[in-house]
């Protein structure tokens, strides 16, 4: 599989130089050059067939040659090793858990998925490859984790200072080894568009090997497609007409779901669920994509104003306004609303959410006003204990923390303060 640039001004290459790259020279997100759907046996037969087996056919075209099947299936293997179990609330809504990986976050699985990659293109090189990182929350935890002690692979993290629970800055700023974390004076989209400056600075990239792991990777993004058939596998003979409901930020994870319906997935509808950063909501009802700084919510890992992914999405759906706007619908709540639906989610399923899980809720919610014969899935992105000050604060519960959380909590964090783009490229420059 060759990978082409989306602003179509540089050469296509493959998914090795693609990973390894992460943009592509012209500023553009890689995207490949073909989707061939898998056959419809695949889809018929997919209850006799594990995760590991699911994942391997589903994502095998957008790695090979560069990554023989033997390899990927080990990295498979390494990277699903925890469960994504579907959640039924009521009759019309249910929610797929993604939260039970090392960092309670679904991120894990593109991180993880990345990592490996990344590990076996340098398990014989000698050079090492600096993996930047911006992150609004979650991002940054689970690259620590799925690069932690990965051969020639340093990871810079960049995290808005502030704006991140405390949780999360435990789980980005603490890991120590080949593990670096800055704290930006600024918010997300500051920290995003330094990674992508960096990776145009000549005086950087002509002395390292400069590489994201945000989901503009490859990499970190085509994983996530899964996510969508593993509730398909568990849903698909009670439940005919499926529909997701997505808590949304960059896009990454809506934009894999479009991936897998691409692939042949019978999926009915996505919704785009978004907290106040509404860019994409509000083109959806105007046709006019209008970027705009982000605004801190309790939601924080969906506080982007400018979605990177959204232009794959765009791709996706050949720029045709009106195809993409039959599959896709946002709807855009604030966090007085978020709040209201965590009460609503423990006071009638005694289930706990956590505030993005609440956000696609409400998603579903509206979305099935004019849908009553849907099934709706909302995907539960985080565990509620990372963000435990606004969960336990709405349901008046006390919250008991799992392994994984409470085993970063004592840990010290180590952080260097920057506050532009010229503290980034000292850092780089002098680490």
């Amino acid at each position: 599989m060759n990978y082409y640039s989306l602003n179509h001004k540089a050469p296509n290459t493959s998914f090795k130089a693609a990973v390894i790259k992460g943009l592509a020279p012209d500023k553009g997100l890689y995207f490949p050059e073909s989707i061939t759907p898998l056959p419809a046996s695949f889809f018929e037969n997919i209850d006799n067939l594990s995760y590991n087996a699911i994942a391997f056919e589903a994502l095998q075209q957008f790695v090979s040659p560069d990554i023989p099947k033997a390899v990927l299936k080990t990295i498979i293997a390494e990277t699903l090793s925890f469960e994504f179990p579907i959640v039924k609330l009521n009759d019309n809504i249910s929610t797929l858990e993604l939260f039970h990986g090392p960092t309670m976050a679904f991120k894990d699985v593109g991180a993880r998925f990345m990592a490996r990659c990344l590990g076996y293109f340098n398990k014989d090189n000698t050079n090492e490859v600096t993996v930047l990182v911006a992150t609004s929350g979650d991002t940054g935890g689970a690259v620590a984790n799925g690069f932690l002690g990965v051969k020639g692979v340093n990871v810079v993290i960049l995290y808005p200072s502030g704006k991140v629970s405390d949780i999360q800055e435990k789980q980005l700023t603490t890991l120590g080894q080949n593990i670096k974390a800055l704290e930006v004076d600024g918010v997300f989209d500051d920290c995003q568009d330094m990674v992508k400056r960096a990776f145009l600075d000549d005086t950087l990239t002509s002395k390292m090997q400069l590489t994201s792991a945000n989901s503009i990777n490859v990499a970190r993004w085509l994983p996530q497609l899964l996510y969508f058939m593993f509730a398909y596998k568990q849903l698909h003979n009670t439940q005919k007409e499926l529909v997701f409901s997505v808590p949304s930020g960059n896009f990454g994870n809506v934009c894999a779901g479009m991936m897998a319906q691409q692939l042949g997935l019978p999926i009915k509808h996505f919704i785009a669920a978004n907290n106040q950063n509404n860019v994409v909501t509000n083109y959806l009802k105007t046709e006019d994509y209008n970027p705009k700084p982000s605004v801190q919510t309790i939601s924080n890992a969906m506080d982007v104003g400018n979605p990177s992914n959204f232009v794959r999405i765009q791709e996706i759906y050949k720029n045709n306004f009106s195809d993409l706007k039959e599959n896709l619908s946002s709807f855009s709540f604030t966090d007085e609303a978020t709040k209201v639906a965590l009460k609503e989610i423990y006071d009638n399923y005694n289930y706990v959410a956590d505030p993005h899980g609440a956000v696609g809720y409400l998603g579903c919610k509206a979305y099935l006003k004019d849908h009553k014969n849907a099934h709706c899935v909302f995907l539960e992105t985080a565990h509620p204990t990372k963000f435990l000050e606004v969960v336990e604060d709405v349901i008046k519960q006390k919250q008991a923390l799992p392994p994984q959380i409470e085993a970063v909590m004592d840990k010290t964090k180590v952080a260097t303060k920057i506050s532009n783009y010229d503290g980034l490229k000292s850092f780089l420059l002098n680490a």
